[in-house]
């Protein structure tokens, strides 16, 4: 079994910063992919930043210059650090992983159970 845990959501006024954590534990070969989806208000989940199997990034155009998302893959660990926040960036916030739990096993997508972000104008 694995477990995603998230830290690092919370209240911010418009123009500041937050970082959040996502914390991989349990059964885990490797690590195919890892990144961040939000879902704001009445909207539907969208892919916010994320880690490819091969180590390239992808960011939504909304947040690029903004937000930067890294890794920690010893700690199996990504971060995303949220800067110039806008009120729009408003949202849960979902840690995503694709874990392989053996050698010969495919790639399973898990989920965090989500952070809330809000950002006040």
């Amino acid at each position: 079994q694995v477990h995603l845990v998230e830290s690092g959501g919370g209240l911010a006024q418009a123009g500041g910063s937050l970082r959040l954590s996502c914390v991989a534990s349990g059964t885990i070969f490797s690590i195919n992919g890892m990144g961040w989806y939000r879902q704001p208000p009445g909207k539907q989940r969208e892919l916010v930043a994320g880690f490819t199997s091969g180590r390239s990034t992808n960011y939504a155009d909304s947040v690029k210059g903004r937000f930067t998302i890294s890794r920690d893959s010893a700690k199996n660990t990504v971060y995303l650090q949220m800067n110039s926040l806008k009120p729009e960036d408003t949202a849960v916030y979902y840690c995503y992983a694709q874990i392989r739990s053996g050698r010969y096993d495919n790639a399973i997508t898990y989920w965090g159970e989500g952070t809330q972000v809000t950002v006040s104008s």
